[in-house]
C-alpha cells in the first residue's frame, strides 16, 4: 500500500549545473523539494515508484539512467540500488533520479512514464497497481501546474491558469484525491500542465490511505506554476 508520497515539479532548471548564473532563483523550490523526497525517503518504504509524463508510456523495473546533456551539462543520474543502467529515462524521471540522488537514496526504486493526454480513468488503475508493488510503497510525483501565469510564460497569459494552480494546490495541501480526480485533462493541456496526469496516478494511488497532505510551495517562477508537496 502507499505509505508516502513527494510531489515536485520537474523543470530542468532545478538542477543548479543546469540553470548556471540563474540557480538561486529557484533556491526556495530546490529546499522544498528536497524537504519532500527527505520525508518520503524517512517514510520506511520498502520501494519508491517515481511517476512523471514522457513521450510515450513505460516503466523501469530493472534501473534505468538519464542525463542532462540535451541542456549543455555533462551530469548523468541513475535510478538507486539498481544493478545496471537500464533504458534511458524520460526527462521528468531523469529529473527525480536527480532528486533521489541529491538526497541519498539507496532504497530501491523503479520509474513509471505516463502520457499527458492518458485518461483519468487508466491514471487511476494504474495507480492503484504501484500501490500493490509492495507492502510499503512511496511515490515520488513528477510534474507542474500551468504554464500560463503571465506574458513571459511558456504558454503566455491565459486567465483560467491562476485558479487552476489554486484548485490543484488546495487538493495537494488536503491530500484530496477526489479533487485531483476532477483535474480536466483538456484544461490540463491547454494550460500545460504537465502534473495533471502524475497527480492522477497518485490519486489512484493514495485511495483509501488515509495519508494527510502538506503543500511546501506554491509559486510561479517564469510563470509557470510550481507545487511542492509532502502525503504522509
Amino acid at each position: 500500500m502507499l505509505v508516502a508520497a513527494a510531489v515536485c515539479p520537474c523543470p530542468p532548471l532545478i538542477v543548479p549545473e543546469v540553470a548556471a548564473g540563474a540557480a538561486p532563483e529557484l533556491d526556495a523550490l530546490r529546499a522544498a523539494c528536497s524537504d519532500a523526497v527527505g520525508e518520503l525517503l524517512a517514510a520506511d518504504a520498502e520501494l519508491i515508484v517515481v511517476v512523471g509524463t514522457g513521450p510515450k508510456a513505460g516503466v523501469w523495473t530493472e534501473g534505468g539512467a538519464g542525463s542532462f546533456r540535451r541542456y549543455g551539462v555533462d551530469l548523468a543520474v541513475r535510478l538507486p540500488a539498481a544493478g545496471v543502467a537500464g533504458p534511458e529515462l524520460a526527462p521528468s524521471l531523469t529529473v527525480g533520479a536527480w532528486l533521489l540522488a541529491r538526497a541519498g537514496a539507496v532504497l530501491p526504486a523503479h520509474a513509471c512514464a505516463v502520457r499527458p493526454d492518458t485518461p483519468q480513468e487508466r491514471l487511476h488503475g494504474l495507480g492503484r497497481g504501484l500501490a500493490d508493488l509492495a507492502d510499503r510503497v512511496g511515490l515520488l510525483v513528477l510534474g507542474g501546474g500551468s504554464a500560463c501565469r503571465s506574458v513571459k510564460a511558456p504558454g503566455y497569459l491565459d486567465e483560467r491558469a491562476e485558479a487552476y494552480d489554486a484548485a490543484a494546490a488546495a487538493a495537494l495541501a488536503a491530500a484530496d484525491t477526489a479533487a485531483l480526480n476532477a483535474l480536466d485533462p483538456q484544461l490540463s493541456a491547454e494550460l500545460q500542465a504537465d502534473g495533471r496526469a502524475p497527480w492522477q496516478v497518485l490519486a489512484g494511488a493514495a485511495e483509501g490511505a488515509g495519508l494527510r497532505g502538506r503543500l511546501r510551495y506554491d509559486e510561479a517562477p517564469y510563470g509557470v506554476g510550481y507545487l511542492v508537496a509532502s502525503w504522509l
